[in-house]
């Protein structure tokens, strides 16, 4: 596959859309609208993006979930490097805008900017340690590739995917909100820890290794799982 293609660009501005809406939401609006807000802004993201651009990328708007996807034998090795790369440009641009619409308010200029990065310790919102952090993206990762393997099967009801893979990410991020941010998602994590260093010379950047790869580990682990038990014929 090309790096630019109809399925790359649909991955790139589904998750562009998926850190704007749901990053912007708790950059934007989290003190209004709590933990339930940003969990259900995420969730929207992902259900209205999975039925703009499902039929032509399959929404993966995640790494994590193409590398499942691929272990669990959905999904090619070979697209796997552009769909990663596009799911980043996407996520590093949605982090950029975020930036921009912050800096037009004047109050926001002097603030130390999270742009709803990920972190752990110090960095958690609730000041959980690294091992709890960890184990946190990778079970949350695993149980949403879970999910999305189930309701993209072919015995699953047909055209219902979206609904459940956008209620899936609202549940893990009630979960996992307090814990991490919740990345599940290294694109995610990545676009706003970037900017967050580039605009503000912010610390997220030290940390998103954890959340590189962790998501991935509970994604490869679903998807082998998910490929010998419940894809067996």
């Amino acid at each position: 596959m090309n790096f630019v293609s109809k399925q790359t660009v649909a991955e790139l501005i589904g998750t562009f859309w998926l850190v704007l809406g749901g990053c912007g939401a708790a950059v934007f609006a989290g003190s209004q609208i709590g933990y339930v807000g940003i969990a259900l802004a995420f969730g929207l993201t992902v259900l209205t993006g999975a039925y703009a651009f499902g039929h032509v990328s399959g929404g993966h708007f995640n790494p994590a979930v193409s590398i499942g996807l691929w272990a669990a034998g959905r999904f090619e090795r070979k697209n796997l490097l552009p769909y990663i790369a596009a799911q980043m440009v996407g996520a590093v641009a949605a982090a950029f805008v975020l930036w921009l619409i912050q800096e037009g308010q004047a109050s926001m200029l002097s603030q130390n900017l999270s742009f709803a990065a990920n972190g752990y310790g110090r960095l958690s919102p609730s000041n959980y340690g690294m091992g709890a952090c960890a184990l946190v993206e990778i079970l949350l990762t695993f149980i949403f590739l879970v999910v999305i393997c189930g309701a993209t099967g072919k015995r699953a009801p047909q055209g219902f995917a979206p609904v459940a893979i956008g209620l899936c990410l609202t549940l893990i991020h009630l979960i996992g909100i307090p814990v991490t941010n919740l990345s599940v998602n290294p694109a995610r994590s990545f676009g706003p820890a970037l900017v967050q260093w580039f605009a503000v010379n912010g610390d997220a950047m030290a940390q998103l290794w954890l959340f590189l790869l962790t998501p991935v580990i509970g994604a490869i682990l679903a998807g082998l799982l998910y490929r010998k038990f419940f894809d067996a014929e």
